[in-house]
């Protein structure tokens, strides 16, 4: 490619601005000028673009760089930021970066300038050895639009280094009888520079006897061959010293020299000849090392010392020597390493044969090296998202992957794959490179991380391939609530419980992860009989424990609803809520309440009567309980503690009734005292306890008379008796009179309190079925028991009469009040109010002693 005139004005321009460039460069910018004008290239104008740092676009989508080689690190290469349109601070944000498919980073960005500069010391002879044209493929990657723009940067070669022998020693040996003008080949010097730095010319230290002479080959090498001018003399000098010098072209130029000793042998007419001038051979690159690949032949028709050939490597770099050997004896080329096509796919170099006096021949030797698929391809991640939203749409690139196999030709195409059960898929970019995007929408709470493997595979027979992992995280959105395990729960708490005690504990998971899922409680606002449920239950936003802020009674309530609501923290923050039932258990906190027989309020004891005819079985009165508890704590049970007659009377265990065990006898004393039990059935079980004091007569004044006895019969010989007794008398007198008048004054405050009881429909109306049934199911009901006594007019003696027992229900009449549930839940005695018995007064005082009247 040759630039055009503008060009080279725009190139002449720059120097006339930059008087400093032009200096540093004026031989070579001459130099280069010079070649260009004989042979009609571009070197010179490519290498004054090099150093002025000038971009050259091969295409209109292509940038090409002239560097020369050995520059220091960070020396200025291009303006990439210009070059792309971008301004420098543009090349962080968008993350614009170099991507080279070598191994080594020979480039590297300066963000500062905007400018592409070397990233350390570049030697062309190590990167292209002695290639003709030089050049550097990497490309140009900007990250937020995916774009990839190739860049081209020929390396330049400098004069860095000075042409070498092979051996710094050369031993020639002569006949002394070689006619003059006979040539003799010498080793050959070399320089890996190229163009005018390369190997120019030879030049031979002054002497009488040689000259020198260099030829040139088809692929421009020039070979040194000393001449013979003058005949030799071996008995007059028999060793020769010369030295050889070979000089480059660069300029400075630079030299290396060579020790030549010429040895004057006797006679030796034959040289040695090979069998053919060139050897060719084609190998696979993974033959084994000590492969033999061929044998060079050579044949000298002399005989003894001067037949005797020798094989030796002429034209070989340092390389190829570690590479292959020859055997000196045999001419046998074997491998020493392993080859690589990918390093080299052609080898060529020059052995000779030399006999005993130190005649030559040479010849080359060819080896062609064919590519097998050993190279697996390789995969390179140039871009990846390590952290992709959940909710992020199909179609989002995630990573950009290049390819590449050393490999050639079907071994060195490859192809890419993952897994087919992942939201991926994989779409061909530019050249080798692929991209990874999204083709289904993605849920963290599914899988949170996806651990992806790229498998590359070339083309190859049989196909060799590569694994690349990559793990990628869902990042987390709140897009789920929390949720309860359950829809509602239900909770049971004792009553009485202590306040502050947590009551229960409420779950609610949250699948989102972090702040999504921190999820936090509270309580709905609500009202429990008037008052706010805060005031009754609370709750720890943080774990969800439920406290009780009072203690439960039983018997003011039994049960509330709550409503707990969980929050997450998201944004913006879900919730959900769940309902909580709160049943209070009863506890046995209520001892037994005794209705009958109540306690005076003056302070004396009730006294219930039993005539002497009683027979066993008689019903003397009924003790009546009840308890505030329910359930099983309200069972109540009935026992005699304690009797001043055992064995008179029983109690039922279950209805409170005092009956007489047996029939009453002359022995039984005529007051009778019994302290009756009533237990609940709750654990602990409470209890209370009532006196009864029964009295055994058939008449009031026997009562009298009985007890005047008593007291009598205890100390009849005493004198003063009489007169104790008629004060007795006396004075029970006035207590049956005061006796009479205060059960008048009772049954009247009674009637009146019944009066107002039927106004309030019953103090009992409210009180619960369980407190009236016993442990075996049966209601249980409370009975009045009535006795007519009446004292007649015309007898000194009063009589009391005891006619049967009147049962009457005074609580509930099976026939008005009886109902479809055997278990009655409340009891309204107002509607029962006519069923209560009467009582019949004779036309002389009555006395009435009643038990219990509920009216």
């Amino acid at each position: 490619m040759r630039g055009s005139p503008s060009e080279y004005r725009g190139v002449h321009s720059h120097l006339e601005a930059h008087p400093e460039a032009s200096q540093r460069l004026s031989k070579t910018s001459r130099t280069a000028m010079a070649a260009r004008q004989r042979a009609g290239d571009y070197r010179g104008f490519v290498l004054l673009s090099i150093l002025l740092g000038t971009p050259w676009k091969i295409r209109a989508e292509q940038i090409r760089y002239l560097v020369p080689e050995e520059l220091e690190k960070g020396s200025f290469v291009g303006n990439i930021s210009k070059d792309l349109g971008l301004e420098p601070r543009e090349l962080a944000e968008r993350g614009v970066r170099i991507v080279s498919r070598g191994r080594t980073q020979l480039f590297a960005l300066n963000p500062r300038g905007g400018s592409l500069v070397t990233a350390g010391r570049i030697d062309r002879e190590e990167l292209c050895a002695q290639r003709a044209q030089c050049l550097v493929r990497l490309s140009i990657l900007v990250e937020d639009k995916m774009n990839l723009y190739p860049i081209e940067v020929e390396i330049m070669d400098i004069n860095d280094n000075a042409p070498r022998f092979l051996t710094e020693e050369l031993n020639v040996k002569i006949m002394e009888n070689t006619a003059l003008g006979v040539r003799f080949p010498l080793n050959e010097a070399g320089d890996p520079d190229v163009g005018t730095n390369s190997l120019q010319r030879y030049q031979l230290s002054p002497n009488r006897h040689f000259s020198l002479v260099v030829q040139s080959g088809e692929d421009g090498t020039k070979y040194p061959e000393l001449v013979l001018e003058r005949l030799l003399d071996r008995e007059e000098e028999a060793i020769h010293h010369l030295v050889l010098t070979a000089s480059d072209g660069g300029n400075p130029p630079r030299s290396g020299t060579a020790r030549i000793q010429v040895t004057v042998v006797d006679v030796n007419d034959h040289a040695p000849v090979f069998s053919l001038p060139q050897y060719q051979v084609t190998v696979p690159e993974n033959v084994p090392v000590g492969t033999r690949l061929l044998t060079v032949n050579a044949i000298d028709l002399d005989e003894g010392v001067n037949g005797e050939v020798t094989y030796s490597f002429r034209k070989i770099t340092p390389k190829l020597r570690q590479i292959f050997h020859l055997n000196s004896l045999t001419g046998e080329l074997s491998t020493s390493e392993g080859l690589d096509y990918e390093e080299s796919s052609f080898y060529e170099m020059e052995v000779q044969a030399q006999d005993g006096p130190g005649s030559l021949a040479k010849a080359k030797v060819l080896i062609t090296v064919l590519d097998v698929n050993d190279n697996a391809p390789e995969v390179t991640v140039m871009s990846l998202s390590s952290s992709v939203p959940e909710d992020t749409p199909p179609g989002t690139v995630i990573a950009l992957f290049y390819l590449q196999d050393r490999d050639s030709g079907k071994n060195g195409e490859v192809i890419c794959t993952i897994p087919e059960n992942f939201p991926f898929k994989l779409e061909k970019s530019v050249k080798n490179y692929y991209r990874l995007v999204t083709a289904k929408n993605l849920d963290r709470e599914k899988l949170s991380v996806y651990n992806i493997t790229l498998k590359a595979t070339d083309g190859g027979t049989p196909p060799l391939s590569r694994e690349t992992h990559i793990s990628m995280q869902v990042a987390d959105t709140n897009d789920n609530p929390p949720s309860f395990p359950h829809s509602s729960y239900s909770v049971y708490i004792p009553e009485n419980n202590p306040r502050g005690a947590s009551i229960f504990v409420v779950t609610a998971q949250d699948p989102d992860s972090d702040e999504n899922a921190q999820v936090t409680y509270s309580l709905a606002e609500d009202t429990i009989q008037g008052s706010p449920v805060s005031s009754y239950v609370s709750i720890n936003s943080d774990t969800g424990v439920l406290y009780a802020l009072q203690s439960f009674d039983y018997e003011q309530f039994r049960d509330l609803q709550l409503q707990v609501t969980a929050h997450d923290s998201g944004n913006p923050p879900l919730s959900s809520n769940v309902t909580l039932s709160l049943f209070v258990l009863d506890q046995n906190d209520n001892a037994p309440e005794i209705l009958y027989p109540t306690l005076p309020t003056d302070g004396s004891t009730g006294v219930e009567l039993a005539p002497r005819s009683a027979e066993p079985g008689y019903l003397v009165t009924k003790v009546v309980a009840v308890d505030r508890d329910s359930g099983q704590n309200a069972w109540l049970s009935y026992r005699l503690l304690k009797a001043s007659e055992p064995g008179l009377f029983v109690v039922g265990l279950h209805t409170g009734e005092v009956r007489t065990a047996r029939a009453l006898l002359d022995r039984d004393a005529l007051k009778q005292s019994l302290v009756v039990a009533i237990q609940d059935h709750g654990q602990p079980p409470l209890s209370a306890t009532v006196t009864l004091t029964v009295a055994v007569a058939d008449s009031i004044p026997e009562v009298l008379a009985d007890l005047g006895n008593l007291e009598t019969s205890a100390n009849p010989d005493d004198s003063s008796l009489t007169l104790y007794l008629v004060v007795a008398l006396a004075a029970v007198s006035c207590i049956f009179l005061a006796f009479v008048i205060m059960l008048l004054a009772l049954r009247l405050w009674r009637w009146h309190k019944s009066r107002l009881l039927q106004a309030t429909s019953g103090g009992l109306a409210g009180m619960p079925a369980s407190h009236f049934v016993g442990v075996d199911g049966v209601q249980a009901f409370l009975q009045t028991y009535s006795h007519e006594v009446s004292l007649t007019a015309d007898s000194r003696k009063s009589h009391l009469i005891f006619p049967q027992p009147n049962y009457a229900d005074t609580l509930i009449s099976q026939e008005s009040c009886e109902k479809k549930d055997p278990l009655l839940t409340s009891i309204d005695f107002h509607e029962c109010k006519d069923e209560t018995s009467s009582i019949q007064v004779s036309s002389g005082l009555p006395l009435f002693i009643q038990g219990i009247n509920f009216a």
